[in-house]
């Protein structure tokens, strides 16, 4: 019997450098918008400014009034997937993301005791959302949606806390309200299709198999663990959605510095741990902070807790050779950049040259996108050094 050749072991700087490629930060890419998203894979939208930023980091040229026509033409879409939360993804991908987490989604929300405290079960959200779907082919805030939904229900007061829980549930897409970022603190919504997503488990297990590819092509090298936390779904479900593309020869088994099994596609980009990597001023949330179950791969051990508040506000971060190193706030007159530890005159020459860009690209929409984070920073920072890079 021959014995199987163990897979290939990466350095942890390599994944790194991985991730970036995969993500268009090692170079902006000359793509539309739609394009951008789905090598992204999903934009992490709950503040409606951060999908702009993202792109801006990605896209050669980014003009944001591309931005706001694929949204109005919903071409793109905000909606509750991965993770519970708010994300822009590509209209084709929202069908089959949606069933990935279906499961962890019906739970959360159908399971919650500010739900059925009410006294509608599952079985009886499950009856009334096609009628509800129906009643939302057009525009509707959530107090017309909660409002009708006690009237289908036929039960009894439906708690606002409730009919909030049902709307995070059911397939409905939030409706651009226009500039600055499209969509407004309270946004009407409108039905993804005519039906509920089916809730079967062969079409949550199909759908999580094209979001573990789409999540590879985005973010591999990666683990079971990984594409666990990077949609909230059960490891033992991800390893199976994982193991089947390597079945079909779809992806393929390496190895992370410390042995743990990785999958990726195969040919996939890996370049050298070595590769440069620009300064980047990174979008709050940005999903390469969170894509992983080991934040290491960008985020420090020693900065995590100083970028990952403890309410989970993702602060927004200075990109340095790859890695988080600081966090940046729009301020009067630019941009403040605060970095955890010293950085070469080289570094904070490339961060003033994204401040300026970015400051253009504020400057015409919010200045001040982020301002209302900045009780994060009243309560204060490790930096090492602040400085504010002008606009």
């Amino acid at each position: 019997m021959t014995a199987t050749a163990p897979p290939p072991a990466l350095t942890a700087r390599a994944l790194n450098r991985a991730t970036l490629t995969r993500q268009s930060l090692l170079a902006r890419q000359p793509v539309a918008v739609e394009e951008a998203v789905r090598r992204a894979v999903a934009l992490q939208a709950q503040q409606p400014g951060s999908p702009y930023v993202a792109l801006w980091n990605r896209v050669a040229g980014f003009d944001p009034a591309d931005l706001d026509a694929a949204i109005e033409g919903f071409r793109l879409v905000r909606s509750t997937l991965m993770r519970i939360t708010l994300h822009l993804v590509h209209a084709d991908d929202y069908r089959p993301f949606r069933e990935a987490v279906e499961p962890t989604l019906r739970g959360s929300r159908l399971r919650d005791r500010r739900f059925t405290g009410t006294g509608i079960t599952p079985d009886g959200a499950d009856a009334l959302l096609p009628r509800l779907l129906a009643y939302a082919d057009r525009s509707r805030t959530g107090e017309e949606l909660r409002l009708r939904a006690e009237e289908l229900w036929g039960g009894g007061s439906l708690t606002p806390a409730a009919g909030r829980m049902l709307r995070q549930y059911a397939p409905l897409w939030h409706v651009p309200s226009g500039p600055p970022w499209q969509y407004a603190a309270s946004p009407g919504f409108v039905a993804s299709g005519p039906a509920p997503v089916p809730t079967a488990p062969e079409a949550a297990a199909g759908g999580l198999e094209v979001l573990a590819a789409r999540y590879l092509a985005g973010f591999g090298p990666a683990s079971a663990a990984d594409l666990g936390q990077f949609g909230l779904v059960q490891r033992g479900r991800a390893r199976a959605a994982l193991d089947a593309l390597v079945a079909k020869d779809a992806a393929e088994v390496l190895a992370s510095p410390d042995g743990t099994v990785l999958y990726d596609l195969p040919g996939a980009a890996r370049p050298d741990g070595e590769v440069p990597a620009p300064p980047r001023l990174m979008a709050m949330w940005d999903s390469t902070l969170l894509a992983y179950a080991d934040r290491g791969r960008i985020v420090p051990a020693a900065y995590r807790r100083h970028v990952i508040r403890v309410n989970g506000d993702v602060l927004p971060t200075l990109l340095v050779d790859g890695y988080v190193a600081g966090v940046w706030r729009p301020v009067e007159g630019g941009i403040e950049a605060a970095a955890f530890h010293p950085l070469p005159a080289g570094e904070w020459a490339g961060l003033a040259a994204e401040a300026a860009s970015l400051g253009r690209l504020l400057a015409d929409r919010d200045p001040r996108v982020y301002g209302r984070y900045d009780h994060w920073w009243a309560k204060g920072l490790p930096a090492a050094e602040t400085r504010l890079l002008p606009r």
